[in-house]
């Protein structure tokens, strides 16, 4: 195999890998509490992560990301046994994609570009007109997820953080088709070489 040709994971596995640790963690605190859910979300990212790695023969930026923010928030909840840390990691998680993006933009690299693995091909304006919408949704979640925890139950915060983040995230997704559409970048036709 040509070693330039980065791999990539089946849709449907990513898919499963991405949502295998947040239901996994939904099921744990109903089952057995927070601690536990804690504790299953640490062990089910690290999995995924290593999952990702021996399929990609690669580490994927955001799931390494994301693994190093839920090992570490889901440890201190385990560690201090104070929900606080899970119920703090999305806002972290959330505004540091979004710092990302901001300081992406501030020097023109394409962050978001990395982000979304080479799954979108799009002009350099679609590319920073995309980062600016990501980057201002993500400081939208963060605030949402201060808001929910901090003036809900914790059950109501568990189950918006398991069911409202993931449909609020594709609806916004869905939302920027426009963008994409528009600023999709047109592959030069390539030429036979014999």
């Amino acid at each position: 195999m040509n070693p330039a040709v980065r791999r990539k994971l089946d849709p449907k596995l990513k898919f499963a890998l991405e949502l295998g640790p947040l239901a996994l963690f939904f099921l744990s605190y109903w089952l057995f509490g927070v601690m536990a859910a804690a504790g299953a979300m640490v062990v089910a990212a690290l999995v995924s992560l290593g999952v990702s790695y021996r399929m990609l023969g690669r580490w994927p930026i955001m799931p390494v990301v994301t693994t190093i923010i839920v090992v570490t928030f889901g440890s201190l909840t385990l560690v201090f046994k104070d929900s606080t840390f899970i119920k703090v990691k999305p806002t972290v998680l959330y505004c540091l994609f979004s710092a990302a993006l901001f300081f992406g933009l501030a020097f023109r690299r394409p962050i978001l570009q990395i982000m979304f693995d080479g799954a979108l091909q799009l002009t350099e304006a679609g590319w920073r007109i995309l980062t600016w919408r990501w980057a201002f949704f993500f400081l939208f979640l963060a605030g949402l997820n201060e808001y929910v925890w901090r003036h809900f139950s914790e059950e109501t915060w568990f189950t918006f953080k398991s069911f409202g983040f993931l449909p609020l995230t594709v609806v916004f997704a869905l939302a920027q088709s426009r963008v994409i559409l528009r600023h999709e970048a047109k592959e030069a036709p390539q030429e036979d070489v014999l």
